[in-house]
């Protein structure tokens, strides 16, 4: 279910950043969502965030809630800077290519890639190393793309109508996973491009760990 849905309204000056939209914050009433997401939100950095394949972002309520313990304090809906505050389903293990209906005015996200916290994230938390423990922690949430446009409002269910079958989460674009699984990917024609990019990095990364394991058992003998 949808808890909240948020938007930014005046951007945050930060330290070092200048001005973000990552405040988030929660809207009343139906909004619209188009292909680069919902129409009443905007994006700050267009370089790093937004776009069709990082069109929404929806981060899991058990998640914010076990950071609040942890840090000791209120994270409210919108604080991770999404769009969506999700309860009561898989957001950052949702498999990549899954399709949620959210609503029932004919929204449909197609999840793709994790969030990826960035220095902006890192000052507007302003907890110590925030962008290593969140990295270590591997909560991400999850962009999504607009497969079909439509509106979302609080209270909405949310109903998963594709799931498929390779195994591969959004989480394991960024804190690894099969990496089978995550090249099958790479053969897919209709892959959307963030997808396409992640999981290169992923297989990229796991080669050079196998090339520089194999280097180093034949200098031992």
């Amino acid at each position: 279910m949808v808890l909240a849905v948020c938007a930014a309204g005046d951007d945050v000056i930060l330290e070092g950043i200048g001005r973000s939209a990552i405040d988030k914050r929660p809207r009343q009433g139906r909004l619209a969502v188009d292909e680069l997401g919902l129409v009443d939100d905007h994006v700050g950095n267009k370089r790093h965030h937004g776009g069709v394949d990082q069109a929404v972002y929806a981060y899991a309520d058990d998640e914010a809630r076990r950071w609040a313990e942890e840090l000791g304090r209120e994270l409210p809906y919108g604080w991770f800077g999404e769009n969506l505050r999700i309860d009561g389903m898989a957001v950052t293990d949702a498999l990549v290519g899954e399709r949620w209906e959210v609503g029932a005015d004919g929204l449909i996200l197609e999840v793709t890639i994790p969030r990826v916290p960035c220095r902006t994230f890192a000052v507007w938390a302003g907890e110590p190393r925030w962008m290593k423990r969140f990295l270590d922690q591997a909560d991400f949430g999850t962009y999504l793309r607009v497969v079909q446009n439509g509106s979302v409002a609080q209270g909405d269910q949310i109903t998963v109508v594709h799931r498929p079958d390779h195994g591969v989460r959004s989480r394991d674009l960024l804190a690894g996973g099969d990496i089978g699984a995550i090249r099958s990917l790479l053969v897919r024609d209709d892959l959307p491009a963030k997808v396409r990019r992640e999981a290169t990095k992923m297989v990229n990364k796991s080669e050079r760990r196998v090339g520089a394991a194999t280097q180093g058992g034949q200098h031992k003998s």
